[in-house]
């Protein structure tokens, strides 16, 4: 795997934020030291054995998944960190909303995939370019166990046609993958050590591939905005504040959660996947683009 990206007192230089604004995604950036990552992932496996003969209103799975930060105040903790945040101001500017973060994890030697697809396609945001993710391992991220893939360039195209496969196998809740095959030889494999990040844009075409490694693949997907963001479809959607001010009011706030699936916070996350299902119920009805390999 690549040696760390070389940042200037935390943030990103110039030069590396023409790369992003080039290619359409950024790696590796080296964010959280190994003890760091180790600490996180005790904790978030902790939760995992206490809660798993713990009722709780839906399966752990999807607390895991959706707003993780609105319910476990790890996933809260590590997106308002501020090695991450100073990264991400680099990009968004100094007013930052935190949209959603969730664990994605693989299990060894499982046959769990993520189709190739574009973020913004069921976001209902449009095509704007005020919004990025952050997805940071907490375990080894590589071919072999299944690590993101990316196609350089494809965010300069529109929202593409996708498929609702409803594939068991697949992460992504409608299993949802563009309507177009997108060949090895163009893709660009973002093998991550644990507490590396990369960066991608909502357009950004990418996916991964099953786990084969002996061991989980973890990793925790943060989607930052800024205020200019607007949510196009069913009124305002949610977010949670991580830096400077909202001067837009495009989002209803919501707190970071003072415990663990805590009453107040257990409602809070379904009221927010409430507002997030109806957006992707909608956006999944609308026609996108034709892609077209970028040639510049």
């Amino acid at each position: 795997m690549d040696k760390n990206i070389e940042l200037a007192n935390g943030k990103l230089t110039h030069r590396l934020v023409e790369k992003y604004t080039k290619d359409g995604f950024l790696f590796p950036i080296g964010i959280f030291s190994q003890a760091e990552v180790d600490a996180f992932r005790e904790e978030l496996e902790a939760i995992e054995h206490a809660y798993a003969s713990i009722k709780l209103p839906k399966p752990l799975s999807a607390y895991k998944r959706g707003p993780a930060n609105a319910v476990i105040p790890l996933a809260a903790r590590i997106a308002k960190d501020k090695a991450v945040l100073d990264v991400v101001e680099s990009i968004l500017g100094g007013n930052i909303l935190i949209w959603a973060a969730e664990f994605f994890i693989k299990e060894m030697k499982t046959e769990n995939f993520v189709g190739m697809h574009q973020d913004l396609t069921y976001w209902g945001m449009g095509e704007t370019s005020g919004q990025i993710t952050a997805w940071i391992a907490l375990s080894p991220s590589n071919v072999e166990s299944g690590c993101m893939e990316f196609v350089r360039k494809s965010h300069k195209d529109k929202i593409l046609p996708h498929d609702d496969k409803f594939s068991k196998k697949s992460l992504l809740s409608r299993g949802q993958e563009i309507k177009v095959d997108i060949p090895k030889s163009e893709r660009i494999f973002a093998e991550l050590n644990p507490g590396q990040m990369s960066l991608h844009h909502g357009l950004m075409i990418h996916g991964s591939g099953p786990n084969s490694s002996n061991d989980r693949r973890i990793g925790i997907a943060i989607r930052y905005i800024n205020p200019d963001v607007v949510q196009q479809t069913l009124g305002k959607s949610y977010a949670m504040p991580a830096r400077g001010v909202d001067n837009k009011g495009n989002f209803i706030h919501y707190p970071e959660p003072a415990k663990i699936f805590s009453e107040e916070s257990l409602q809070m996350h379904q009221e927010i996947c409430d507002s997030q299902h109806q957006v992707l119920m909608a956006t999944a009805k609308q026609e996108g683009a034709v892609w077209s390999k970028p040639t510049s």
